[in-house]
């Protein structure tokens, strides 16, 4: 088997780990989230952050109130699910049609040690161009990664530049007031994931 092969099959099976792991914690925090909320159900997930865009710019959470947002947490160097996931939401943005207006779709690296500004630029440009990448430092990404119950942490036995990461593969979906909507599970048809949006949208 190829390097490439192993590889893959290593990156497979971290990701059936950490869904699995997200989806514990998420759903834990789901039950939490209605004991502090009185009863709402409403999950805690989000919060402010402050990081920088593929340009170079400060942005924070505040920066899109009033649109929903459309979040997904994980690297550039991902060999699989993140562009599958970032082509999905690219595809959701196309299906919405006039409705996309209301709807921005945000990539968070979980990989700030090699995600900088001008490699999250390069990475944006083969998704829709509406799409806002942020990266900040190794603390600021806790931050938000910690606010989202994301989970996130390099592949055992990696070392050097060339690694993995492992982390949780949800798209979460955020009010305009910036407020946990609901999330959808990696995999899910983008024509699925539209109509689940296109509801809050009404």
């Amino acid at each position: 088997m190829s390097l490439s092969a192993i590889l893959r099959v290593f990156a497979a099976a971290a990701v059936v780990f950490a869904v699995i792991v997200g989806g514990v914690v998420l759903l834990a925090d789901s039950d939490q989230g209605a004991a502090d909320s009185a009863g709402s159900g409403t999950a805690l997930v989000g919060g402010p952050f402050t990081l920088t865009d593929q340009f170079g710019n400060t942005r924070t959470a505040e920066d899109f109130r009033g649109k929903f947002m459309l979040v997904f947490f994980g690297y550039t160097y991902c060999p699989d699910f993140c562009p599958t996931a970032l082509n999905t939401m690219s595809e959701v943005m196309t299906l919405l049609g006039p409705d996309a207006d209301k709807v921005q779709p945000i990539f968070i690296t979980i990989d700030p040690q090699r995600d900088t500004v001008e490699q999250l630029r390069l990475y944006a440009q083969s998704f829709d161009p509406r799409l806002v990448a942020l990266t900040g430092t190794p603390e600021q990404i806790a931050i938000v990664a910690k606010a989202y119950r994301v989970y996130y942490a390099k592949a055992k036995g990696e070392s050097g530049d060339d690694y993995l990461m492992d982390h949780s593969t949800f798209v979460y979906l955020m009010g305009p007031d910036g407020a946990y909507v609901t999330h959808f599970r990696y995999g899910l048809p983008a024509e699925d994931m539209a109509a689940g949006i296109r509801k809050y949208l009404r």
